[in-house]
């Protein structure tokens, strides 16, 4: 999900055929029906949409015609790492394909009562506070980047054109003056059926300014109006992984993980958890699916030198004790959410996954932000991304600035921490263009400025911690290694 106030609900609809890196399996069409040949199939609807987990080397023809024996018709395959995703009409489709293997978050988005899509308003964001238009300059207004010292390191790199940063998130104004230098049209690939489309109304906002705000972070332009970036010479991509429900379904982010990772980008940034779990368990029925199909992404777009990085999440949680999950599935009706005990092999996606940065969010006074998760291990570096309670001296609010559709807002959130680290580290391969994916993420490591854990976390005054930092002052739950520092990374 996006890390921000949204109203949920599932678009239960027959798939629409995209077309661009990953091409539609042969034979696909705009209304998919179950091939008429398959014994047994039945269509009473609705048509759902699923993703599927093949052994790996399965090949497409053999993945095709796996999925259209249990009556079901594959929409895209990526045989890079054997995922597929398919869409049928037929109720028994999970029970063919076999359970191990195959799940519909969609179908989660179906009451269980009443058999229709749910609809679900959560505030899992902060949210922004105003918005204005006109071209002024507004940098003096962004705390965040002078904690990190994006203006002196702009003194000696603003970055390199070389360096690609994959937004994957609701879509990237293509119009906002700040924005048209960096963003590469070419690159950006709509994700939100599970098929990479490059067309520019798959990618483009249309419910959500989240994106929008995200890109300004990484990489508006440093032209003396409107915001500044933390890398304003590099470029960014819009990949919409963000339905206009405001999901993050496993299969959008599997087809904007990959899209990345054939399209040669540096870096992607993650300012969501993928829903329908907050936390997503790797050896439960359907949720182990979600996971093995998102990890091999991620491992997939690793190996081909993307770096991941990912927000941590505002739940406040301790991500390596979570111990209840009260909100999922996150689609799911009032009466279908159910609190199930969780251990520590639920992960929030994909922020916990290996080979993934993940950042926690901190506000103008250095202090983790009250709704910021954490966890010893879990955090690996963080960043400004505002909290109300750390108001800058002079300041309309402690939320950070960024650009939003025709115009610039404020909003905070770990969503807003993770593109500082995005851009960072966008500066760091700028400076070092040979470097892959892990040593990047070690030089993120090895730049941040070390914070130890705060002698008093008391955030109500009610003489109770709010939550406890474990580890020492170089690396610690609340901060990992610290908060990066833009132009330590420039130096490096």
């Amino acid at each position: 999900m996006p890390l921000l106030r949204r109203v949920r609900a599932v678009a239960v609809t027959s798939v629409l055929l995209a077309t661009g890196c990953f091409a539609a399996t042969a034979g696909a069409s705009a209304e998919p029906e179950v091939p008429p040949t398959a014994p047994g199939c039945v269509q009473p609807g609705p048509t759902l949409r699923y993703l599927v987990v093949f052994e790996r080397g399965t090949s497409e023809p053999l993945a095709n015609a796996r999925v259209a024996g249990a009556c079901g018709t594959t929409t895209g395959y990526y045989p890079q790492i054997a995922v597929a995703v398919a869409v049928s009409a037929d109720p028994g489709f999970t029970r063919r394909m076999g359970v191990e293997r195959t799940y519909s978050a969609q179908q989660d988005g179906l009451s269980r009562r009443t058999g229709t899509p749910a609809r679900k308003t959560k505030d899992d964001e902060l949210g922004g506070t105003r918005r204005t238009a006109g071209a002024v300059d507004r940098t003096a207004e962004q705390w965040d980047m002078d904690l990190i010292r994006a203006a002196e390191a702009h003194a000696v790199s603003t970055g390199s054109r070389d360096v690609v940063v994959g937004v994957l998130d609701s879509g990237i104004d293509p119009a906002h003056p700040d924005l048209v230098g960096a963003l590469d049209p070419e690159l950006s690939a709509g994700c939100t059926t599970g098929v990479a489309d490059p067309a520019q109304a798959a990618w483009s906002p249309t419910t959500s300014a989240h994106g929008t705000h995200v890109a300004g972070t990484i990489a508006a332009a440093d032209d003396g109006l409107g915001t500044t970036g933390v890398a304003p010479g590099v470029r960014i991509a819009s990949v919409k992984v963000v339905d206009d429900a405001g999901f993050i379904y496993p299969e959008y982010a599997v087809c904007g993980f990959m899209w990345a990772a054939e399209r040669g980008m540096t870096i992607t940034n993650n300012s969501y958890f993928i829903d329908p779990w907050v936390f997503t368990c790797q050896n439960k029925v359907g949720q182990s699916v979600v996971y093995e199909a998102v990890r091999r992404a991620v491992e997939y777009a690793t190996a081909r030198g993307v770096l991941t990085v990912a927000a941590a999440g505002n739940g406040a949680a301790d991500l390596t004790k979570p111990g209840l999950d009260a909100l999922s599935p996150t689609n799911a009706a009032p009466e279908d959410v159910k609190p199930q005990p969780v251990d520590n092999t639920c992960l929030v996606l994909p922020a916990q996954l290996r080979n993934v940065v993940a950042v926690s969010s901190i506000g103008s006074e250095k202090v983790k932000a009250g709704y910021s998760s954490y966890g010893l291990g879990a955090v690996d570096v963080t960043a400004p991304g505002g909290d109300r309670k750390q108001v800058p001296d002079d300041a309309q609010n402690g939320c950070v600035l960024s650009t939003v559709p025709s115009g610039y807002d404020y909003s905070c959130g770990t969503s807003m921490a993770a593109p500082h680290v995005a851009g960072v580290a966008a500066l760091l391969a700028s400076t070092h263009p040979e470097a892959g994916a892990p040593e990047l993420s070690r030089m993120l490591n090895a730049q941040a400025e070390t914070l130890p854990c705060p002698a008093d976390y008391d955030l109500n005054g009610t003489g109770a911690q709010d939550a406890f930092c474990t580890g020492y002052s170089e690396y610690n739950g609340f901060y990992g290694h610290g908060v990066v520092d833009a132009l330590a990374a420039v130096r490096e």
